[in-house]
């Protein structure tokens, strides 16, 4: 392992689902030297897709991690799923990682989930490069894919190769840098590359192309710029790395190189990209945390051996031997058989054994230092999203935001002695997936799952029955609605106990209103006007629990609340009798008949809708749509194809798949995933109540 730090990578595939993400890993792990027989998705076969569900669907549903070796530098790689339903997995990837490849269909260009993914490194600041794959694919059109990175992505894409012929022609790529074609001869597998020069009828093309890139990369550099203003033949193949690679760092270029992974073409200059362009640890911010989690105080780890040790629980997977905890390591070093602190929970840790991980196989680390992505065994209360770091050096790092469930679903056993067995199985998933979600109900001793889409808990339902000898039943599957307020009200809370001896005291006025949250923001903004120190500061914490822990009950029909502000406005205390307890139970009275005189409804899950279908059978797709109250936003051309985006509620999309193949002959397909939330409509707010 290398212990230079400009020498490390720690990279994700993403993409959108079939574009080619593992089929691009597999070949990285054969040309780096780290597999000796490519693996291949369609035959289940792919070394990353190591789950006999994986296998048996062609599909990534968790994200696996490998390290290898390619020119010198150590790449730590994580292959991440393209599908929705599993978006938690490149969300916990792109949090620890440093870089990212994007994959594109050359066919289908940027697609739904590919929107998704990027927005996700985007808010993790994560510097990408861009390959757009298939371009041997009848239809494939590199213009196309460049334009619609820049439409639809708002992302800044610069063409450093060049395909050579699309589809049927595609016959390698042309590097502006060099000025020079990249050839593969297929009988050898396309493991032999061989370069040559650029071809008579590309010649104009590339040398356009080439003082396109240069006047983008001068602009990401002054020493670049000043060179090319006075003798572009001084510019040297160097000055340009330099520059494409600082513009790509700072996030204001993403590099695009194209070719075929499943026939091994434009793999090693990719990897060469990765680490030409892509940055090591050191060229990351230091990472910022806070001391504990009541301190607004900001302090910093930077990516060094002889700092504090801090790292970041990213993953967690379940094992007979001992649950594997991924961690990426932000600074300082760790040997096995460490006591570490969990600064999150509070409670001290042991890390008996250290794992570098390839996929689901395993070698044993004495060592692992800042900047290392590796899975530890020995801790027992540590979660996702946890910190572990040095016990006299405690840090808090920025914990993981986890997407809410949108669909829920009845689950049970068929025998009573398995009910203990079942209750154990989702725990256990539940941790490894923060995703998905279960809850017993005591009062009528139902079990539920939720989950992402109807995908996600059919793989929860396989791993109960086949994974862990669970024989469960499951219902149909129901909208996680939830409820919000369409106007403001005030209620007063009071909570006014006297048994004897000490008692309980709390007055407190909330007024709630409608809001909107923007970003990331939290869907119940709390906010205190409190002045003259009517109540405690201390109490106003326990006020804002209880305001929290009653929002996750609406007064409908007991949904969670989204979009609530809640403002303190007043309230009393007593010197003797007053404490947290009674202060967040006035809270919670207040807040909960604030929002029942503040007019209530329902919120159902509204899904972005991606749909590709042939000319011939827009008209019955576009009916069906409308049929199930979706609203068409745009309908563009793509080759024979037509690609409907549209908003459509979750309730109306159970089985869509199915129905869109019997209106396409088989030939369309579509993507669903999690757009917002909107106020249901009067039919489905009746039908809603009747159950309550």
């Amino acid at each position: 392992m290398s212990r230079n730090l400009a020498q490390l990578r720690n990279i994700g595939i993403m993409a959108h689902i079939d574009a080619g993400k593992t089929t691009v890993t597999e070949r990285i792990l054969y040309f780096a030297g780290r597999t000796y027989k490519i693996g291949e998705v369609h035959n289940g076969t792919a070394v990353m897709d190591y789950l006999v569900e994986e296998q048996q669907r062609g599909i990534t549903i968790t994200s696996a991690a490998t390290t290898l070796r390619w020119r010198d530098h150590t790449v730590n790689l994580i292959d991440t799923p393209g599908h929705v339903d599993f978006t938690i997995e490149v969300e916990r990837s792109l949090r620890v990682l440093d870089g990212a490849v994007a994959v594109f269909c050359g066919v289908g260009g940027v697609e739904a989930q590919s929107e998704t993914v990027w927005r996700q490194a985007d808010r993790y600041h994560v510097p990408r490069l861009c390959f757009v794959n298939k371009m041997d694919r009848l239809g494939a059109d590199f213009e196309q894919v460049i334009s619609e990175i820049t439409s639809r992505l708002h992302g800044n894409p610069l063409v450093v190769q060049l395909p050579i012929g699309e589809g049927d022609t595609f016959a390698g790529q042309v590097d502006l840098i060099r000025r020079k074609a990249y050839y593969y001869d297929p009988e050898e597998i396309a493991t032999k590359l061989r370069i040559e020069e650029v071809p008579g009828t590309m010649r104009d093309e590339v040398e356009l192309a080439w003082h396109e890139m240069i006047e983008r990369a001068a602009d990401l550099d002054d020493r670049l710029m000043e060179k090319y203003l006075a003798d572009e033949a001084s510019v040297t193949e160097g000055d340009i790395f330099a520059a494409i690679r600082k513009g790509t760092l700072l996030g204001r270029v993403q590099p695009v190189l194209c070719g075929s992974a499943l026939k091994h073409m434009g793999v090693r200059p990719l990897l060469d990209a990765v680490v030409d362009y892509l940055p090591s640890p050191l060229d990351v911010p230091a990472v910022p945390g806070h001391e504990n989690l009541t301190t607004d105080k900001v302090i910093y780890r930077h990516a060094e051996p002889d700092e504090p040790f801090s790292a970041l629980v990213f993953k967690i997977l379940s094992d007979q031997h001992g649950d594997l905890h991924f961690a990426r390591i932000y600074s300082g070093s760790i040997k096995a058989g460490t006591r570490v602190l969990n600064s999150t929970q509070r409670k001290k840790e042991n890390v008996s054994r250290i794992w570098e991980m390839h996929a689901k196989q395993r070698n044993a680390r004495e060592e692992a230092i800042a900047g290392d992505i590796v899975a530890f065994v020995g801790p027992k209360n540590s979660i996702t999203g946890d910190t572990l770091c040095d016990t006299r050096n405690p840090i808090v790092l920025e914990r993981l935001e986890f997407p809410e469930p949108v669909i829920t679903m009845s689950i049970e056993p068929r025998t009573n002695a398995d009910k203990d067995r079942l209750a154990l199985a989702l725990a256990t998933l539940e941790r490894e997936d923060p995703s998905f979600e279960y809850h017993y109900n005591a009062e009528t001793g139902e079990t539920t799952i939720s989950g992402m889409g109807e995908l996600h808990l059919e793989i929860v339902k396989n791993k109960l029955t086949r994974d862990m000898g669970l024989d469960v039943r499951v219902g149909k599957p129901k909208v996680s609605y939830k409820e919000t307020i369409r106007s403001s009200a005030e209620a007063e809370g009071r909570f006014i106990r006297q048994t004897g001896g000490r008692g309980q005291y709390a007055v407190v006025l909330l007024k709630v209103e409608s809001y909107q949250p923007e970003g990331n923001a939290d869907p119940i903004a709390f906010e205190s006007q409190i002045k003259g120190g009517a109540i405690s500061k201390e109490y106003v914490r326990a006020v804002e629990q209880g305001v929290r822990g009653a929002a996750t009950s609406g007064p409908l029909a007991g949904y969670p609340m989204l979009n609530v502000k809640v403002t303190l406005l007043d309230g009393k205390e007593h010197p003797v009798d007053s404490s947290d307890i009674a202060f967040e139970q006035a809270g919670a009275l207040a807040y909960n008949a604030a929002v029942e005189k503040a007019d209530p409804v329902f919120l159902e899950p509204i899904m972005r809708l991606q749909v590709s279908t042939p000319e011939e059978y827009v008209g019955a797709v576009t009916g069906d749509l409308n049929g199930r109250r979706a609203l068409i936003r745009d309908m563009q051309l793509r080759g024979a194809y037509r690609v409907l985006l549209a908003e459509a509620p979750l309730a109306e999309m159970f089985g869509y798949s199915t129905q869109l193949r019997s209106l396409s002959q088989g030939r369309a397909t579509s993507t669903m995933e999690p757009h917002s939330y909107a106020m249901a409509p009067a039919h489905v707010t009746e039908a809603l109540l009747r159950y309550v």
